[in-house]
């Protein structure tokens, strides 16, 4: 599937702030589930610091913007051909070991609900890949899809308890009840092609990733229900949301901040 992103990122200030830093993971990943034909990412009054590939395998991107700032844009355009690897991160190239993605974070903190959860999805399966999709079938069935009830700073473990949250919600008890069944997980954010009418995808997208053996790392949406298959554009990983955030960033100032994106996916003919 040939798929074209248009995403931009306007951050305001409600007065002059003396500059900012980021560091951009926007850049789609190598692997051989998708090839970017073309991409693009701009950032007005921005100078563009050395790009690096972390142990991830991410490319991370470096702005600096000086002076007076009171609005930055970042604007992401691009075209990627996908196919259907049925989740698998397959050619892939990283450094950090499976292992390291049994850290848990603030937001992926496990709880009794988390550890019982675990035990009860992974119960009776006898190998990795099968209690990771046991995982993935109890979180959707645990955690109801429901836009606009959370936040940035909801952690899986409330989530649960909650029983709904979005695509960040899910991806977070992805990784915390498969780190309680002891298979490495990590967050994982992108971009989703998704029909008209599918109201449990948004082009901005989040999905968790676990370590089977044999296979290596294999995706899992939970808010879907499926694998990420050639609707998917995966950017980068991380331990959470914010690890794996595709802007981050300092600003030197005190100031309020308003945060306005705008995402687009399309299908365009091969």
């Amino acid at each position: 599937m040939r798929l074209q992103v248009a995403h931009k990122t306007i951050y305001r200030f409600d007065r002059p702030i003396r500059g900012v830093v980021q560091s951009h993971r926007l850049t789609p990943s190598r692997f051989d589930g998708q090839t970017t034909l073309s991409w693009e990412v701009t950032v007005e009054g921005g100078s563009h610091g050395a790009g690096f590939r972390d142990g991830a395998g991410d490319l991370i991107d470096t702005v600096s913007v000086r002076g007076k700032v009171d609005a930055l844009t970042i604007g992401v355009s691009g075209v990627v051909d996908t196919v259907d690897l049925s989740g698998v991160l397959r050619g892939h190239r990283e450094s950090v070991p499976p292992l390291v993605y049994l850290r848990r974070t603030r937001a992926t903190r496990a709880d009794r609900a988390i550890d019982e959860l675990a035990r009860a999805a992974v119960a009776g399966r006898d190998n990795v890949l099968n209690q990771a999709h046991g995982l993935s079938q109890m979180v959707s069935e645990t955690v109801e899809y429901r836009p606009g009830e959370t936040h940035a700073e909801t952690t899986a473990a409330e989530a649960l308890a909650h029983g709904y949250g979005v695509c960040q919600d899910h991806a977070h008890v992805m990784v915390a009840v498969a780190i309680s069944a002891g298979i490495p997980a990590r967050y994982v954010a992108g971009y989703l092609y998704s029909a008209a009418g599918d109201e449990m995808a948004e082009a901005s997208h989040a999905w968790a990733e676990l370590y089977v053996p044999d296979l290596g790392w294999v995706g899992f949406d939970a808010s879907n229900g499926c694998c990420p298959d050639e609707r998917y554009i995966r950017l980068g990983s991380g331990y959470d949301a914010q690890d794996a955030a595709p802007i981050r960033g300092v600003a030197h100032g005190a100031a309020e901040e308003q945060l306005d994106v705008d995402v687009s996916v399309q299908q365009v003919q091969q």
